[in-house]
């Protein structure tokens, strides 16, 4: 299955975020913590080059702590803030604000020396669709400014938002990349709910769904759809053995496997499995 996903809006949203650059003191660069490096837009450098940037871990609460440590650690070494967050519940803003201040301080000290008036941080805010941009706009501004939902593709268009009388945040749209080099990439995305299903095979992202629990979380699958992993079952075998589990039949005729695709892909998103990351630091 290839994966591809670039709107229009997109491409313009890019040159958008490269115009407003100059206005800009630091960018917040929003992540899923279940796949960091995957829902990082290889774009993004490319456009911000040495802007002073945060990389927010967010939905941290979906993803495993310890490899979310891991994450952390990783982008340190390479010389990148980062924090883990949840944008729903409120945890880590805090030190969102923080850090930016820590970052610019020898900024806004020369800013100071020269007379210049002391103004609030001018940040901008990077990611892929439904990664949770404006869901962490509305919880640093403690009010539903930036419109929000549960799919990709909300916000089209640029907004300044105040937050205090410390910072000042321009959203951008979602903004993925024209190509995926590797299609794994793609399915991630897909599987948690970057790209917009209409568009995918959802069978495929199911069946990788459900390998991936297979390899790395065997003891969750046995549990929850009472699968043993590690035999050489045909995948047609597993996919009955959750729909006999959880009641996914077509009247008599057998398992419902378009019920058991969106139900494995709907559990994944909605943590039925527990808190799980997709990709962890080689």
């Amino acid at each position: 299955m290839t994966i591809q996903w670039f709107p229009g809006h997109m491409a313009k949203a890019r040159r958008q975020v490269t115009e407003k650059l100059k206005l800009i003191d630091i960018i917040f660069e929003l992540v899923d913590a279940r796949i960091p490096l995957s829902s990082r837009n290889p774009m993004i450098d490319e456009i911000i080059q040495h802007k002073p940037r945060i990389i927010l871990l967010n939905k941290a609460d979906m993803a495993d702590k310890q490899i979310t440590k891991e994450w952390i650690e990783y982008f340190q070494e390479k010389g990148l803030k980062a924090l883990a967050i949840n944008s729903k519940t409120g945890s880590g803003m805090r030190e969102i604000v923080s850090a930016a201040q820590e970052i610019l301080t020898e900024k806004f000290d020369r800013m100071k020396a020269k007379g210049v008036k002391p103004r609030a941080i001018r940040a901008m805010i990077v990611g892929i669709p439904n990664v949770g941009k404006s869901t962490l706009i509305n919880r640093l501004a403690k009010k539903n400014i930036a419109k929000t939902g549960n799919t990709p593709g909300v916000t089209k268009a640029q907004q300044w938002i105040k937050v205090g009388k410390e910072l000042e945040l321009l959203d951008t749209p979602g903004i993925l990349w024209p190509k995926f080099e590797d299609q794994e990439v793609g399915l991630k995305l897909a599987l948690t709910g970057a790209i917009k299903d209409a568009i995918l095979n959802l069978e495929d992202v199911a069946i990788y769904g459900l390998k991936f629990l297979e390899q790395n979380y065997p003891d969750r699958l046995k549990e929850h759809y009472n699968v043993e992993a590690g035999k050489s079952q045909e995948i047609v075998e597993i996919f009955d053995a959750i729909g006999k589990k959880k009641g996914c039949f077509i009247g008599n005729s057998g398992v419902d496997y378009d019920k058991v695709t969106d139900l494995i892909i709907r559990e994944l998103r909605n943590e039925k499995l527990g808190p799980i990351s997709l990709e962890r630091p080689e």
